[in-house]
């Protein structure tokens, strides 16, 4: 069992180091075209798009099962917020597991996607590498998702749960942590 700790451990830093890397890129790559452009009057960012339309897509795509380990992830809670807590723990296991079969599905038909690019073996325009190198991101950003998506809906079913939801399998429910009471001033815009 530890040696799964440590190879999720190490997952972990791993997406980090990616996610991180990627948006330094995408800085690095957006802030030097301008520069180039504005100060020096020169093209000489000209692969800037490329670099930055690759980031963005790893970025985009590996960070859902980031948020996903971290329940960060976007979600409409407004029943799920006033609800008692046996409805809130079966709707955090429902929406888990479809959304796990979402990311599946969606991992199956964007590795349909990749296979394409690879078949037509299409280049990039500038720096005129695979368009697969691009794709490729995506659907291990589903895959992984929908194993992060997995996970959290195992844990909810834990011993470790037994009085805590989980919205990820790093981050229990807020609702659960603190004892919030609204108040009118918490209402006032």
């Amino acid at each position: 069992m530890k040696i799964f700790q440590w190879i999720d451990k190490a997952f972990m830093k791993f997406e980090e180091f990616i996610l991180s890397f990627a948006i330094i890129l995408i800085s690095i790559m957006v802030i030097g075209n301008v520069i180039a452009r504005e100060v020096f009057k020169s093209g000489a960012f000209g692969f800037y798009a490329e670099v930055s339309q690759f980031a963005i897509i790893v970025a985009t795509f590996m960070g859902i099962g980031y948020a996903a380990r971290k329940g960060r992830h976007i979600s409409m809670s407004a029943f799920y917020d006033f609800a008692p807590f046996i409805v809130r723990k079966i709707m955090m296991i429902i929406i888990n597991l479809v959304t796990a079969i979402v990311m599946f599905v969606m991992a199956y038909f964007s590795y349909s996607l990749v296979r394409y690019h690879i078949d037509s073996q299409a280049l990039t325009s500038t720096l005129e590498v695979p368009v697969y190198f691009m794709s490729i991101a995506i659907p291990l950003g589903f895959l992984v998702a929908g194993i992060q998506f997995l996970r959290n809906t195992y844990i909810n079913f834990t011993t470790k749960a037994k009085d805590t939801v989980y919205l990820g399998t790093d981050a229990a429910d807020y609702n659960d942590t603190e004892n919030r009471e609204i108040k009118q001033e918490d209402l006032s815009l």
